[in-house]
């Protein structure tokens, strides 16, 4: 398909779904980013005052959360967890949404590879950022909000995915040349989405 043509048809189809509600996913699970015993560390309450928290982030949205953990559990980094309906095993309720500024030390380490680590264990979600993504204005497309790709790559992906969809990551390095670790790529969008609370455009993040 010639560009200006791809283009105008993308347009056309953002037109047709400005006016239907975006799906709104609630967090059931999350993955834990720190485990703090003691409670936060810039807490300056005595220690027999403070209770153990759990630092997470969800796995629909990639929302930040603060946990509180059931009594005797001991939720370790990495974990994944739930906190949807019902009866919950590790945690025993949110206590409230973080910011990136609000997460410790420890969990802003960790975030970049759980992240990526979430996105290879969902291949099967995370392919559409590339099998589905369309211009988002006549200068821009959502394939250039993505870290490392730039406008020939952007185009080498748009022409290649007509020929068929990508079946996933490893057929989508294969099919388009110069395209490395897009499990990586997605990742550090998703945290760059997370730190940047106003950015204007997110493709994963609430």
């Amino acid at each position: 398909m010639r560009r200006n043509e791809y283009e105008k048809r993308g347009r056309i189809e953002k037109g047709r779904e400005s006016g239907r509600e975006r799906e709104k996913k609630r967090e059931t699970h999350v993955h834990v980013l720190d485990y703090l015993p003691y409670g936060h560390p810039e807490d300056s309450r005595p220690v027999y005052q403070k209770k153990p928290l759990v630092q997470a982030v969800g796995e629909a949205k990639f929302v930040l959360m603060e946990l509180s953990p059931k009594k005797d559990k001991i939720p370790a980094v990495y974990e994944r967890v739930y906190i949807g309906e019902g009866e919950r095993d590790v945690i025993d309720h949110v206590i409230k949404r973080l910011r990136y500024t609000e997460l410790t030390q420890t969990a802003k380490i960790e975030l970049s590879y759980i992240l990526e680590k979430m996105v290879k264990e969902d291949e099967e979600r995370f392919i559409r950022a590339f099998n589905e993504a369309k211009p988002i204005t006549t200068r821009l497309h959502t394939l250039d909000l993505m870290p490392g790709i730039g406008k020939k790559l952007m185009w080498a992906i748009v022409e290649e995915r007509e020929k068929g969809k990508f079946s996933g990551f490893e057929d989508l390095t294969k099919r388009v040349k110069g395209l490395h670790h897009p499990e990586k790529i997605i990742a550090k969008r998703i945290e760059e989405e997370i730190m940047e609370e106003n950015m204007k455009y997110k493709i994963f993040t609430v």
